[in-house]
């Protein structure tokens, strides 16, 4: 008790409500009999709802503080290891088995005394895909979800762009297994740097990365290396959108923008808005594991727990969107709805590296040669390490020859660019086989390049069309943006062949992901001239 009316007070949170009664290990059968390990936080006085977190990340440590924290907060909080790992019985496959398994603890829930009729669900990243899982079939009885940094649907994200997010996949791997080795063993391998986990990123074939990183194979990154085209089958029984729809408990969700599942989450905000369902969102200037996101998460979800849940206090007339706009000036701002209502400023190439508002003149396009076997590497970005991901001086990348700058001149006044993203690029390629990496910068007085928002897109014969001289039209999407470009700084666009080891590197060869091995290199051309209007696409007020 007296730890956690310490973290109650370090935390800001309000005052505990409750003393807590913690029960461990309670097996929860499902209906293959597979025994899944659960915790269940009671609270005194008892006749209160319930909060589920399911889990593949164990319950000690951290979810030990978690489940006390909501629990003395006034709630029952069941904390449940998914199948196969942590003490449950079966095996971890992600995403197989999360909506029959959430199901079947619901039905546990329904038979226990203690049990008022009313749940929600809280977690981040695969602790909201199985709030995904279970949403729709859930009924009434769930009052209110609280999803941070996760969506319905992780195919997408696996597969930005159309290629394949190595460095978040693989990690993750390595991370799961992790989890069953000893403690100091794998103090000892973060203390060195995970150098299994460097050396696996920068192999060929990728079916030997999972191996190489942690030392055994992991049937869920072979399965993914294989099914990576958008028709394979593989993953309709792994996403969750198909009845996103149908979702009427109220929502809130919690991204930041070099989040690596905010493009589908902002998705997920999209379909829930247009079926009426109550959500809020906040996003902040947060990457996947960024302290402040978590903490921002309990923080606002205890709230949207108390009125949608509980129903200790009215629900009121605060906007449904609240994001942080980044850049000197920037701060919080409330929105009416995301995307907000906005305009179009277009950037356009042109020659001699420059970035102008006004479309480009006849111009001779810029060359670079890609070379696979010396990928362009990934700086920052959206990455699920946070001390790997967010924002950092791009310099370093911007002084190979491999990547291609065009930078505004020095703004007159703030410009504001809260929206989503995309660039158009022309390109050229004497390889079929291609990706086309666009990343929007913020160039500081003293020079520094500070990454904002970023997008690749895989090519391939016939994806799309190609004109009589070669040219192609690229359309990218970029991560969704709040950034305020102050006076005196720079707009800056990059674009190269790559961002390794964030994607996996196109072999240029069309290879099957796993087995590619075989390294092609290729001359790019980046056109700009008025048939061909090379630009990034800006959203502002």
């Amino acid at each position: 008790m007296m730890l956690t009316r310490l973290a109650t007070g370090l935390l800001r949170l309000p005052p505990a409500r409750a003393r807590v009664t913690l029960t461990r290990d309670l097996p929860v059968r499902a209906r293959d009999g597979v025994i899944l390990r659960t915790d269940h936080y009671a609270p005194h006085p008892p006749a209160v709802p319930t909060v589920l977190i399911r889990t593949p990340y164990g319950r000690s440590g951290p979810m030990r503080l978690l489940g006390r924290l909501v629990a003395a907060h006034g709630y029952h909080v069941v904390i449940q290891s998914c199948r196969g790992t942590y003490g449950s019985g079966g095996t971890f496959e992600p995403l197989v088995h999360e909506r029959a398994d959430g199901l079947d603890t619901l039905d546990w829930l329904r038979r226990r005394p203690w049990y008022t009729g009313a749940f929600g669900m809280f977690g981040a990243s695969y602790q909201g895909f199985v709030q995904w899982a279970l949403a729709a079939e859930a009924g009434d009885e769930l009052r209110a979800m609280v999803a941070v940094v996760t969506a319905s649907t992780t195919r997408d994200s696996t597969y930005a762009g159309e290629s394949f997010s190595l460095d978040t996949v693989l990690t993750w791997a390595e991370l799961l297994q992790a989890q069953t080795v000893p403690w100091l063993a794998r103090q000892w391998e973060l203390k060195r740097g995970q150098p299994r986990l460097a050396a696996a990123l920068a192999h060929l074939p990728l079916a030997e990365a999972d191996r190489i990183a942690t030392g055994a194979t992991v049937p869920f990154f072979q399965e993914w290396l294989r099914h990576h085209t958008p028709e394979a089958a593989y993953w309709r029984e792994r996403v969750f959108d198909d009845r996103l729809a149908e979702v009427r408990a109220p929502v809130l969700m919690v991204s930041g923008w070099h989040d690596i599942f905010l493009p589908a989450q902002l998705a997920d905000h999209a379909v829930l808005r247009a079926a009426g369902t109550p959500c809020r969102l906040t996003i902040g200037p947060w990457t996947h594991g960024s302290p402040g996101l978590l903490l921002a998460a309990l923080r606002e979800g205890l709230d949207w727990l108390d009125t949608h849940l509980a129903g200790r206090r009215p629900a009121t007339d605060v906007p449904p969107v609240r994001v942080h706009v980044g850049g000197d000036g920037g701060g919080w701002r409330d929105l009416p709805d995301w995307p907000p209502p906005v305009g179009r400023s277009s950037w356009h190439l042109h020659p001699d590296a420059a970035l102008r508002p006004e479309p480009p003149a006849e111009s001779a396009p810029d060359r670079f040669r890609y070379d696979p076997a010396d990928p362009t590497p990934s700086l920052g970005g959206p990455l699920l390490v946070a001390q790997r991901a967010g924002p950092v001086d791009n310099r370093p990348v911007e002084a190979r020859s491999d990547v291609l700058t065009y930078t505004s001149a020095p703004l007159t006044a703030p410009l504001e660019v809260v929206g989503p993203v995309y660039a158009e690029m022309y390109v050229r390629s004497e390889l079929a086989y291609l990706d086309v990496f666009v990343r929007l910068c913020d160039v500081d007085p003293r020079g520094r390049s500070w990454n904002v928002c970023d997008g690749l897109v895989r090519l391939w014969p016939g994806r799309f069309p190609t004109d009589d001289t070669g040219a192609v039209r690229v359309p990218v999407p970029l991560w969704p943006v709040a950034h305020r470009f102050a006076p005196g700084h720079r707009l800056r666009v990059q674009v190269t062949g790559g961002a390794h080891p964030r994607y996996a590197r196109n072999p240029g060869t069309g290879e099957p992901l796993g087995v590619a091995v075989e390294l092609r290199a290729g001359w790019r051309e980046v056109l700009h001239d008025p048939a061909y209007p090379s630009a990034v696409h800006l959203p502002v007020p």
